[in-house]
């Protein structure tokens, strides 16, 4: 049975954000990482075909196969499932409505491998198209993680094949330090998914991590690149970090340890960015690299989107779901990375 969901912060930033896009908001991203669309594409291969490749370190729900479907504890190694979305009505009501009841939600989870054959059947079901894979930040369901990798997708009219790689987030505001752990604890599956991927017959992998996320992503491609060399990176196209959750220092010491993969590294940030502020708070006041100064990161070797003029909400922390400016961002970095 399809429930209706409550109404979200993301659904009402969305129709006032809209609404700003559509009378043209000027000025571009420093180095020139927006400008025209790379493609005129009217729909996304998931609003075609709404199927969602997904990888986790959940836990099963119990019984499998019905709401919440994963859980937020830790599992048993990787599972993989194949998600059936539901696409949301484009008519003008439908479009209005959404802001209430949400647009994409989740139909069903008929499959799910949980074990050593997760991350193969992965790589088997995206058959050798391109990837873009979701990694979700901080305090985020199984459920809200899989409606962000559905409005990312179709937000930069993804034509290859959608997938999302969650983690045991509590989702809960107070459990940072769980949430935290459980990301750097899925390090190892995740690198377990992007080998088979990587040594699949396929495309390319492109890479959207958000807040938190991008510890995992960066902490797991260098695991990739010290335990396979610098050929396991070959299959990797755009890697996006959207308002890193990361310790400067520590994000400073990664971009080193991935040599030239890191050029194909684009960072979304933002100086008035309130997550992150917290976020630096409860680390000792040390600098996020989703927050840090446009020079420091650029002098990495780093593309930097700084999108601090294109906030205009309270938090500013999930602007690459809710503002379309700053989707082009993400849209031509992959396209830069397929040689477009």
């Amino acid at each position: 049975m399809t429930t209706t969901a409550a109404p979200t912060r993301r659904g009402f930033a969305r129709l006032g954000l809209s609404a700003l896009a559509s009378l043209s908001l000027g000025g571009c991203f420093g180095d020139g990482l927006l400008g025209d669309s790379p493609g005129p594409e009217k729909q996304s291969a998931l609003d075609v075909s709404p199927v969602l490749l997904v990888a986790t370190t959940r836990r099963p729900a119990d019984p499998a196969g019905r709401p919440p479907y994963f859980t937020d504890q830790r599992g048993r190694g990787l599972s993989f499932a194949t998600v059936r979305l539901t696409v949301p009505d484009r008519s003008l009501i439908g479009k209005v409505s959404s802001v209430v009841t949400g647009d994409w939600r989740i139909a069903a989870a008929p499959r799910v491998v949980t074990g050593p054959e997760a991350a193969t059947a992965f790589a088997e079901a995206a058959l050798g198209r391109d990837v873009l894979l979701y990694v979700h930040g901080y305090r985020e369901s199984f459920e809200t993680a899989a409606v962000s990798a559905a409005q990312l997708s179709d937000g930069i009219r993804f034509r290859g094949v959608s997938g999302l790689f969650t983690w045991p987030s509590a989702g809960k505001t107070f459990d940072y330090g769980y949430d935290r752990e459980s990301a750097l604890w899925s390090r190892d599956a995740f690198e377990d998914l992007l080998r088979a991927l990587a040594t699949s017959q396929g495309g390319r992998i492109h890479i959207v991590a958000h807040s938190m996320g991008t510890l995992l992503t960066l902490e797991t491609l260098r695991m990739l690149r010290a335990d396979a060399g610098e050929a396991a990176l070959d299959r990797i196209g755009a890697i996006v970090l959207a308002a890193p959750d990361i310790d400067i220092d520590l994000f400073t010491n990664g971009i080193e340890r991935l040599g030239t993969a890191a050029q194909k590294i684009t960072v979304i940030s933002s100086t008035n960015d309130r997550a992150l502020e917290l976020s630096s708070t409860i680390a000792g006041g040390v600098t996020r690299a989703g927050a840090a100064d446009r020079s420091r990161l650029e002098a990495l070797g780093v593309r930097v989107a700084d999108a601090s003029d294109y906030g205009s909400g309270l938090i500013n922390h999930d602007l690459f779901l809710s503002n379309v400016e700053v989707q082009q961002v993400i849209k031509r970095a992959v396209a830069r990375a397929d040689g477009r």
